[in-house]
């Protein structure tokens, strides 16, 4: 009989017992989705949470009709684990015959009969009458219930062996116990307190095992989630709390029995212990064969999607390394492999070698776009296992390998980088760390991520095509630039030229194209520097704005209708570079006198305030609508002009313009004319020297 007394060992044990099936429970509750098999382990679970409880409550309060409650307590828990192991088997998981399975059922139905008859001699008979046939009855009911287990395994084929396998562990290592614990009562007429202290530790034990079946069995309607990274951190303390319990002993026995060395080998063993289980935690190759091993042994599938995924998203993320480097990272991850070499295609007939990760620095010969491995791997689109590849050839039908390939000792897979159907590189891998073989679900990742990475790759190609784009297109807008400045200093050339016909023995032409010629030439100079740099070369200065808008005005004055301009008494200061504001006026006066007939009239006037100073240039020709200025004006290369035109004049003087502070505003409707405003910053020459002098004591 059991002792009413106050147990602290094994209220421990049955309180903890109580904790792991309540945690069971709530997993159990959580992704229930309505099956019957899966009410009927979360009803076991439930009861056995309750059984723990009871014991609990019972190993430390004194109970006169304890020992009754405590067997009908032990029956309840036995009926609902031998109602879920009948349902399982009656339901599914077996290939037996009809007649075998009757039987199988059959014996179910006895066990649970057999059970309810305990239970009613309990509730209507005195328990010292009883006590060893309860006691027989529970030895019988431990065989009966190991019967069933066995036949559940034995009759589950091979391929769905690994979906139950843990449940029944879990469940045969629960009757086994019971049925040593009572036998052990039956024999000596008395419940053993030390056997009886740890049944609830041994519960408590085989819950995780019961957490993992029910797991692998969806059909359970249990969507049950075990995290990876749980069971991979708890399997390592657990392995280095053995680890060190072990050493532990080995240093207290090296202590005892060292004699004078005893206390010097314990301390010796000790600390060497503990560096060898340091090194053994952060070793790479160890995380990754007891990663694997567990993947393999405890889980539906080997890698937790959601998990490898939102790695492989963040390492490809990230910028502590070039992208190729990071796709190789990102890719060997998946497989444990610790590098590998990246090939590309060329843009051309050849993939090259591009990055390599923890890979032979060896530069090998280039493979040519109808090559069989490139051929090989755009048709299939199938991960290569060169394993796999050496042993049987066959398999990989039309693929011959480079010998250079064949012969490298760390190539163990080929993963092909697809991207819209075509093959845009692949990765050679190194062997993985865990040493394991790759199978369907391995392929498939690695296909699957192969996409992924070649999308990343692709992008980075494209972004680099993009950027080389951008530097020619910006060496074409400077010679644009350039070409539009040389159109008007061919303009002013010609001019000179027609005119010397009629001129060439007056003096004062002679003067003013000479000093024309010089101007171009120092220009033209200007203009081979820019090209020379990639840049505009700027020398900013001070300059009168009525003074260069009267020179722009004799400039025109060969082209109808002639500019009016009446400058204003005082100079209007700017700060600009001469030829270029010149070169905006010329274009802006030019624009007006091509929009304007020969008897309309172009004008231009200024004025200033205390900020800023303004030019206007208006012309009454036939002016431009709204949806024109908002479109085409201010767009570069877009010319009503033809052939003869860049289309870049009004748009290179905004930007002018905005460079130096200012704008270049608009204002025209069709059939009245238009008006082209130049603002710029107003200085002064007293600020402007202000501020050189600064600069030069600076």
């Amino acid at each position: 009989m059991i002792e009413a007394s106050y147990l602290t060992i094994g209220l421990i044990g049955y309180g903890v017992a109580c904790l792991a099936f309540l945690a069971l429970t709530v997993v159990l509750a959580i992704g229930w989705r309505g099956g019957v098999q899966g009410m009927a382990l979360l009803t076991a679970s439930v009861v056995s949470m309750s059984w723990a409880a009871l014991m609990a409550l019972g190993a430390s309060t004194a109970i006169t009709l304890w020992p009754m409650v405590v067997l009908l307590t032990d029956l309840l828990r036995d009926f609902a684990w031998l109602a879920f192991l009948w349902l399982v088997l009656w339901m599914g998981h077996t290939t037996a015959g009809t007649s075998h399975l009757s039987l199988l059922r059959l014996a179910g139905i006895v066990l649970l009969t057999v059970l309810l008859a305990q239970m009613g001699l309990l509730l209507v008979m005195p328990l010292s009458d009883i006590f060893q046939w309860v006691l027989a009855g529970k030895v019988m009911l431990s065989i009966g219930a190991l019967v069933l287990i066995e036949h559940l395994y034995r009759s589950t084929t091979a391929d769905q062996r690994w979906a139950v396998k843990y449940l029944c562990l879990a469940t045969g290592a629960l009757f086994v116990y019971d049925f040593i614990l009572f036998s052990d009562a039956l024999l000596f007429l008395g419940i053993s307190q030390t056997l009886w202290d740890a049944r609830g530790y041994v519960n408590a034990l085989v819950v995780p095992l019961i957490a993992v079946s029910a797991a692998r069995n969806p059909q359970w309607s249990l969507d049950v989630y075990v995290s990876r990274g749980v069971v991979l951190h708890g399997s390592a303390l657990v392995m280095a709390g053995g680890y060190l319990l072990l050493m532990a002993a080995a240093g207290f026995y090296l202590r005892r029995f060292g004699g004078e060395w005893g206390a010097v080998l314990q301390a010796v063993f000790l600390f060497a212990a503990v560096l060898l289980l340091v090194a053994l935690l952060v070793s790479g190759q160890l995380r990754a064969t007891l990663k694997v091993f567990l993947s393999k042994h405890f889980f539906n599938y080997r890698y937790d999607y959601r998990e490898e995924w939102l790695r492989f998203i963040h390492t490809l993320a990230a910028s502590d390394a070039p992208l190729p480097e990071r796709v190789i990272r990102a890719v060997g991850g998946i497989v444990e492999s610790p590098g590998g070499q990246l090939w590309l295609s060329d843009g051309g007939r050849q993939y090259v070698a591009d990055a390599r990760l923890n890979w032979p620095d060896r530069e090998p010969p280039v493979l040519l776009h109808d090559s069989q491995l490139v051929t090989y791997l755009r048709d299939s689109q199938w991960v290569i296992d060169l394993d796999e590849y050496r042993e049987n050839p066959e398999r990989y039908t039309g693929l011959v390998l480079p010998d250079w390939m064949q012969q490298e000792s760390r190539l163990w897979i080929i993963v092909p980088l697809m991207h819209e159907e075509d093959l845009l590189g692949f990765l050679l891998m190194a062997h993985s760390r865990a040493g394991h073989s790759i199978n369907w679900e391995d392929r498939d990742l690695l296909k699957t991520a192969g996409r992924q990475a070649a999308s990343h790759l692709a992008q980075m190609q494209t972004l680099q095509a993009l950027a080389e784009a951008r530097q020619f297109e910006t060496f074409n807008r400077l010679s644009a630039y350039v070409i539009h400045d040389l159109k008007n200093l061919v303009a002013q050339l010609s001019l000179v030229v027609s005119n010397a016909r009629r001129h060439s023995d007056n003096p004062d032409f002679l003067k003013d194209a000479i000093g024309t010629v010089e101007n171009a030439v120092n220009r033209m100079n200007r203009l081979m520097l820019q090209l020379r740099n990639g840049t505009r070369v700027a020398s900013a200065q001070l300059l009168d704005l009525a003074a260069l808008a009267e020179e722009a005005v004799k400039n025109a004055t060969d082209r109808s209708p002639v500019p009016r301009f009446t400058p204003p008494d005082e100079a209007i200061w700017v700060l600009a570079e001469r030829d270029r504001l010149l070169s905006v006026l010329n274009h802006l006066i030019q624009n007006a006198q091509e929009a304007t007939p020969a008897t309309g009239e172009v004008s231009l006037s200024t004025w200033c305030d205390r900020e800023q100073a303004c030019l206007e240039v208006t012309d009454t020709g036939k002016g431009m609508d709204r949806m024109f200025m908002r479109e085409r004006l201010f767009r570069p290369f877009d010319s009503t002009k033809g052939l003869t035109g860049m289309g870049i004049g009004v748009y290179e003087s905004r930007e002018f313009l905005r460079a130096l502070g200012g704008e270049l505003e608009v204002r025209s409707d069709p059939g009245d004319g238009s008006t082209f405003r130049l603002l710029l910053p107003r200085h002064t020459p007293e600020r402007h020297a202000f501020e050189d002098s600064r600069e030069e004591t600076v």
